[in-house]
């Protein structure tokens, strides 16, 4: 039985206490979060703590997941919670990702723990896929596309900012890009050829739109390198047409072998980011749990891990009817 806990009461911890929920194998110690315990309730009874009070419950957790936003809160959560805790996490802004692992490895050691870092699909299961692809044909170019759908990071970032009551930000593959790609013609695709994001907000009374809109499209790391449109809606109009969480995407590369062209393509189409996210996220939880009985420690991420360790079959049984 694996003891998990979980930061943070979003999309994203909602979907992993259903998962741990319906698992045989999960225990779930409980949700902290920075808001009154005291006003929130779970479905499954799960208890719920102050993030304050994370320190205390060392020793009693095997994993922590931790279900807080990428764009402000969890670099610093992570780093703080590795101290005590063995940790998976879906941190997604790529930018960062060296220094968040470098820091990450530090700490982990220092304190024997064991983290996974950036354990989604993008990053994640896209990161395997673009070294896979690049391994075996390396005279090639790789792509990735996002969407259509929901970025749950992006649409953190806007909510974030003071004056948004509501936001919610669509990624969406440029045709004419995507197709270049196919053909083989994607390595001179520049990040803003290849995507538009496009934000729908919810302004509250008396914010200034423009400020809104500039802080969004400036944003670094999120926005700044896109082209970024910006439109303000009504809450109605939000409620009626932009709480539902779809994503997508792809990882294609193209080349050549022998002269010939090659081109191979690994694609997601999702009803629920969160939903799809929480489920990578528990499983690797297993995994973390799995390795760290094994005397792994340190800062993994998707690439360090042996595929193989998802499954608790025998390994032979596992090989016999997957390979």
């Amino acid at each position: 039985m694996y003891k998990i806990g979980i930061v943070g009461y979003g999309n994203l911890g909602r979907a992993c206490e259903k998962i741990a929920a319906a698992s045989e194998d999960m225990q779930l110690v409980g949700i902290f979060t920075r808001r009154d315990p005291d006003t929130l309730s779970s479905p499954f009874g799960t208890p719920f703590f102050r993030q304050s009070d994370l320190a205390k419950y060392e020793g009693e957790i095997d994993v922590l997941a931790l279900c807080t936003g990428s764009a402000n809160d969890l670099v610093d959560l992570g780093k703080t919670a590795a101290v005590h805790f063995n940790t998976v996490d879906s941190f997604d802004t790529h930018a960062k990702m060296r220094g968040y692992v470098t820091d990450m490895e530090k700490i982990t050691s220092e304190n024997g723990h064991l983290s996974f870092i950036g354990i989604g699909w993008d990053p994640g299961l896209f990161s395997l896929m673009r070294a896979l692809f690049g391994g075996v044909l390396p005279g090639g170019s790789t792509q990735t596309f996002w969407g259509k759908g929901v970025s749950q990071g992006h649409s953190e970032a806007v909510r974030k900012l003071p004056g948004v009551v509501k936001g919610v930000q669509y990624t969406i593959p440029k045709e004419e890009a995507l197709a270049a790609a196919r053909r083989g013609e994607g390595a001179s695709l520049t990040t803003r050829d290849k995507h538009l994001r496009e934000c729908f907000v919810v302004a509250a009374e008396g914010a200034d739109k423009a400020e809104i809109e500039r802080r969004i499209v400036t944003m670094p790391n999120y926005f700044d390198e896109y082209d970024t449109v910006v439109h303000f809606i009504t809450e109605e109009e939000f409620d009626r047409d932009h709480t539902g969480m779809p994503h997508g995407g792809f990882v294609l590369r193209s080349g050549e072998v022998n002269g010939m062209k090659e081109r191979v393509e690994f694609s997601l189409a999702l009803d629920s980011n969160p939903d799809f996210t929480a489920s990578v996220l528990m499983a690797y939880a297993r995994v973390n749990c799995k390795l760290f009985r094994k005397g792994v420690r340190g800062a993994k991420t998707i690439l360090d891990i042996p595929v193989i360790e998802l499954t608790d079959e025998d390994r032979v049984d596992f090989i016999a009817h997957t390979l």
